[in-house]
Order: C-alpha cells, then sequence, then structure tokens
C-alpha cells in the first residue's frame, strides 16, 4: 500500500536521531496545547471566582483524568497494536484494529458516565469535596460526565493520526482545541457569567472541534486508517486492554496523586493547604504532559521497528529519548526553584497564606521531574515492546505504592513538607530500580540487531 511506501524510508532509512525529532516536536507541542485546555479554566476560574472554585474544579478534575485514562488505555493499546501491524507490512490487520479500538473505546465511555452520573453526588464527596467546594465540583463534574465521550474519542483517534505518520495534525488538532478554549473560556465565563459549568462546556466544545479537524487525516493519499466492517473479538479485547493498561494505571493514578494530596492537604493544612495544592496541581498538569509527550513520541517508533524486528533502532531510539528527559527534569526543576512566585501570580490573586504554601509546595515538589521524565519513557517503552508487567510496576510503583506509603508517614516527620516530598521521593525510588533492572538485562540479553 501506498502507506508503506510512504513510512518505510522515514522509519527504517533515515537516522534514529531524525525520526525521533520529527515525532518529538509535535508530540510535545500538542500536549503542552492539550494541558492549555486544563490550566486555561483554572486561571479563568481562579480569577472570576476564586478560590473556592478553583479547588472546587481540582477536587472534580479526576473526572476528567478517568476518561482521558480510558483513551489511553484502549488508544495506546490499540494504537501500538496498529503500528506493530504496519511494521509487520500488514496494514489489513492495522485496520481492524483501529475499527476495533474506537467502537470499543466509545461503547465504554458512555456505560463508565451513565454509571458515574447516577452517583455524582457521594462520588464528589469521596474525591474531597466539602460543603464550601461541593456546588462547584458538582457543576464541572456534571459537564464532564455528560460529554465525556467526546474527550476518549477526540484523545484515541488522535492517537491513531499520529502513529499513522501523521503527527502533526494530531499537533494541530490540539493546538486549534487549546486556543479555542481559550476563547471560550474567557466568553462564558466573563460574558455570559454562567460559572463553572461554562469553563467545563468551554473544554468540550474545544475537544469537538478538535476531533473534527483529526478527519483530515483521511483526505490524505497515503493515509491507512480505515473504517473497515466492525466485528468484536475477545482476543484482540484482552490484548489491546493488556497493552494499554499501563496507561491507564497512568491516569488513574493521577486521580490517586489529586485525591491524596487533597485529602493530606486538608489533613496537615486545611483548606488553605488544598487551595495551595490546586495552584502546583494546575503547573504540574503543564509539566506532566511534557513528560507524557516524550513518551507519545516514542510509542509509535517502539511499536513500528518492534513489528519490523529492528531492535538497535529501538535500542537508539530508547536511549536518545532518555537523555533528552533528563535534560528537560532538569530544565524544569530550576524553572521552578526560580520562578515559584509568577507560577502562583498567574492563578490568581491568593491570601498570603495560600500564596506562601504553594510557593513553597513548587520549589520542593519540582524536584520529582528530575527523574519523572525517565520514568515515563521507560514505562512507554517497556509497553510498547510489550513488556508489560514492567510497565505496570513502574506506574504503580511511582504513582500508588510508593506515593501513599511517603504520604501517610512523611508528614508525621516534615509536616507539610512531607506531603510536598511524597512524589519527588517516589519518583527518585523508581528511577533508581529501573537502572538496576535494565542493567541487570542487559548483562543476561545481548543487545543484537
Amino acid at each position: 500500500m501506498s502507506q508503506e511506501k510512504v513510512l518505510l524510508p522515514s522509519m527504517e532509512t533515515d537516522s534514529v536521531g531524525k525520526v525521533f525529532v520529527r515525532y518529538l516536536i509535535p508530540s510535545l507541542i500538542g500536549m503542552l496545547m492539550m494541558s492549555v485546555n486544563v490550566v486555561a479554566d483554572g486561571i479563568f476560574v481562579g480569577h472570576r471566582l476564586g478560590a473556592l472554585a478553583l479547588a472546587g474544579i481540582n477536587i472534580a478534575s479526576p473526572v476528567f483524568s478517568v476518561f482521558f485514562a480510558m483513551s489511553l488505555w484502549l488508544g495506546i493499546g490499540g494504537a501500538t497494536l496498529y503500528s506493530q501491524s504496519m511494521g509487520n507490512k500488514n496494514s489489513k490487520q492495522a485496520q481492524q484494529i483501529f475499527t476495533h479500538s474506537l467502537i470499543l473505546i466509545f461503547v465504554l465511555t458512555i456505560l463508565v458516565a451513565v454509571t458515574a452520573y447516577q452517583f455524582r453526588v457521594p462520588l464528589a464527596y469521596a474525591l474531597g469535596a466539602n460543603q464550601d467546594t461541593l456546588p462547584y465540583a458538582l457543576e464541572y463534574m456534571t459537564v464532564l460526565l455528560t460529554y465525556g465521550f467526546v474527550i476518549t474519542v477526540q484523545n484515541a483517534f488522535s492517537l491513531f493520526v499520529r502513529n499513522d505518520g501523521n503527527p502533526n495534525l494530531a499537533m494541530i488538532s490540539m493546538v486549534v482545541a487549546a486556543v479555542l478554549n481559550i476563547i471560550l473560556n474567557y466568553y462564558f465565563l466573563f460574558v455570559l457569567d454562567m460559572g463553572v459549568e461554562g469553563s467545563a462546556l468551554a473544554t468540550v466544545i474545544a475537544t469537538f472541534v478538535g476531533a473534527l479537524i483529526l478527519f483530515a487525516h483521511f483526505l490524505r493519499k497515503d493515509c491507512s486508517l480505515s473504517f473497515v466492517k466492525p466485528y468484536f473479538s475477545w482476543k484482540l479485547t484482552v490484548r489491546t486492554l493488556t497493552i494499554g493498561f499501563p496507561s491507564f494505571i497512568s491516569e488513574v493514578g493521577l486521580s490517586v496523586f489529586t485525591i491524596g494530596y487533597n485529602v493530606a492537604m486538608v489533613r496537615w493544612a486545611g483548606t488553605a493547604g488544598v487551595a495551595a495544592f490546586s495552584v502546583l496541581n494546575y503547573a504540574h498538569n503543564v509539566m506532566l504532559m511534557v513528560f507524557l509527550g516524550m513518551g507519545s513520541a516514542i510509542q509509535p517508533l517502539i511499536s513500528y521497528y518492534r513489528g519490523a524486528k529492528l531492535r538497535m533502532r529501538e535500542v537508539k531510539t530508547i536511549r536518545i529519548a532518555v537523555a533528552t528527559a533528563f535534560i528537560s527534569g532538569i530544565v524544569v526543576y530550576l524553572f521552578g526553584l526560580f520562578a515559584a512566585g509568577g507560577i502562583v501570580s498567574l492563578f490568581g490573586d491568593f491570601p498570603e497564606e495560600v500564596r506562601s504554601l504553594a510557593i513553597n509546595g513548587i520549589r520542593l515538589f519540582f524536584t520529582a521531574y528530575m527523574f519523572m521524565g525517565v520514568n515515563f519513557v521507560m514505562m512507554t517503552y517497556f509497553q510498547a515492546s510489550e513488556q508489560v508487567k514492567v510497565a505496570v510496576w513502574i506506574t504503580l510503583s511511582r504513582e500508588i505504592i510508593l506515593m501513599v506509603l511517603f504520604l501517610l508517614t512523611l508528614p508525621y516527620i516534615f509536616g507539610t513538607n512531607g506531603v510536598w516530598l511524597s512524589i519527588p521521593l517516589s519518583e527518585c525510588v523508581v528511577t533508581a530500580s529501573i537502572f538496576v533492572y535494565v542493567k541487570r538485562k542487559n548483562r543476561s540479553v545481548p543487545i543484537t540487531e
């Protein structure tokens, strides 16, 4: 097929560094723009409605994370298999995987949304809401539960477009969605005075427009994505879910992170602590998307090389990606260290107690980014090469097991500082464990072409 003729020269004959950069830059820009969708909500809500409303949508944000997690679970699982099939020159199988994955995503999203909608009030309390923040959390949550399927379909479709050799269109889709989200947030909040509901609607509408843009990919002559006759396969479903599971756990871990930090901050710093964490959490979403973008950049490459049995190109790609992630992490840490005050001011004019807590939190928490990027890249590598158990272990350790363990112990020693340091220590320990694992594996399994 024509798609094979286009992919083979770039994926198999261009230098590994050149191919990596070709996917990295659009992926980073696209993910940054996706984070703008979330951060814009916080900036506009913080300035227009104040700290309580900001805390309310921060409490409801795990709902967004769950939808995003489902799209990554099935999207990355399906896209990995898609790229492997293309690397193996089996385009018919690739199209079947594409169709199967999108149908699964749509159906499962609807089922989860309907169920969660019925229990949205107890769900809001479980996520950390109290009488002050409940109205805002419910308002934001209701919109996301009603239209969340737009988020999952758009993100999954974007993954397939990127894996079909068109990372630039995926980037354009996210840029347009981000710009439109900013415009709509301003209009709904400051002109129509719609409150938190308006901010959520702005995100949904902007995401829908981004999804429409992705359909331009079907107009390309070298497009291999194609909807074929729908069918259901338990074997393909299980394989898709297995490969994508680390990404799902990663996003669920983000929800655990948000809930865990909200609960810990209420316990150790009260409502001011929750407001301070909400500011940090928005900044964290931006940085998280940077490292997620690095992982998204290597996933199509590793999957394709695995299908084409190009082991050496796999290894070169992951080495470049790890070095890029580590250097980027140091830059981000230094930025947080010296620009913490400016980051807090970006989200509004807060009481001095909230501002002081947030600035201190950013300076401590940002040490995590020296390790987080490496962990993201390695998790994606193990996932894309179907070493799922290792990928799951990395994700469970850094975002759930170790984090919860540190949240339950460090505050008794360091107070609020112990809360801020829980994630940095988790990331550091996981990076060290990955280094030991890879070193031992390379001794037992020599790298050959």
